[in-house]
């Protein structure tokens, strides 16, 4: 297999785990503490948390994880909403 063909097989794995992510929040807030039990990794090439934050799909408001306008229109023009 080309290494072309290993990079668009992540792009398309790390993208759904994103979109995961958003839909997981998205059905209801979620305390950062809950989130980061279920979503961090060590894995240093796996940054499904941070690409969202970074991406503006959710946010942390206070103690909680929630998604933002972003986030939901991912979900939407994905099929997810």
């Amino acid at each position: 297999m080309s290494r072309w063909a290993t990079h668009r097989q992540y792009h398309r794995m790390t993208q759904a785990l994103l979109l995961d992510l958003v839909e997981w929040v998205a059905a209801r807030p979620r305390l950062y503490r809950e989130t980061m039990d279920a979503w961090r990794t060590s894995c240093p090439r796996l940054t499904i948390w941070e690409d969202a934050v970074a991406g503006g799909f959710v946010k942390c408001d206070a103690d909680r994880v929630v998604v933002t306008a972003k986030g939901s229109q991912l979900l939407y023009d994905n099929g997810r909403s």
